[in-house]
């Protein structure tokens, strides 16, 4: 049977602790017991932890051997904000795929009540990252920014850039990573609801971003962001 992760709150030598609603999940929910095995990830690697100490709101941990781990993929993906509720199960997913750094985008076409809530939501979409990452066996979770404004956006670092749009009728995604085969950082910026403004399209196409498409049918923001996501970690896989 597979052990379930843990991604550790604190971590110092040998020894490893989850603190908070995060212990109290393991010692309550799940009733752990002391000397009870489970793989704790230290933000660096993944190590066989064995339960020395429980309280309600803090279990300790013994760390053993490094277990073998994945290379992280180097993707991350701009997600315009959009209706929270969908917004988190966009995170969720593309933390469960992969990715590297989830960056929510403040566009033009952002509603403006979410946009001006979307700062107090951070913490929350960090916890669902969180809890996604140790469901699906990540090592650590992705890095989730504070919102940007679209020029924070157009000068995102990566070896490539790729803007998705529906505006696009040529480049097709797939088309574009076979065509860029050596580009070891990805930057995927995806629209708000109603898509990118002329404008905007212009400032990504000037700060050296490429266009691509998803193809002919219109997708929800976050169906886009996730069919996205596994196009472009199939390539990176191929």
């Amino acid at each position: 049977m597979t052990r379930r992760r843990w991604i550790a709150d604190e971590v110092s030598g040998s020894r490893a602790v989850l603190v908070g609603t995060h212990a109290e999940h393991l010692s309550r929910v799940l009733r752990a017991r002391v000397g009870q095995e489970f793989d704790i990830t230290t933000g660096e690697a993944v190590r066989r932890g064995r339960i020395t100490a429980i309280a309600q709101d803090r279990v300790e941990f013994e760390l053993g051997d490094e277990i073998p781990a994945p290379v992280a993929n180097q993707v991350t993906v701009v997600l315009s904000i959009f209706k929270f509720d969908r917004m988190e199960w966009a995170i969720e997913k593309c933390t469960e795929l992969g990715a590297k750094r989830i960056v929510p985008a403040i566009a033009q076409r952002t509603d403006a009540h979410l946009a001006d809530a979307a700062a107090k939501r951070v913490d929350r979409w960090r916890r669902i990252a969180r809890q996604a990452a140790e469901q699906s066996r990540r090592v650590s979770p992705p890095d989730i920014s504070e919102p940007l404004k679209l020029k924070d956006v157009v000068a995102l670092s990566g070896n490539l850039k790729i803007v998705l749009s529906e505006a696009e009728t040529g480049a097709m995604l797939q088309d574009v990573l076979q065509t860029h085969p050596n580009h070891g950082d990805v930057v995927l910026a995806l629209g708000p609801e109603g898509g990118w403004t002329d404008d905007e399209l212009k400032s990504f196409q000037e700060a050296g971003w490429i266009s691509a498409s998803l193809g002919n049918t219109i997708l929800r923001a976050e169906t886009a962001a996730i069919a996205s996501l596994a196009v472009v970690l199939a390539e990176l896989r191929a």
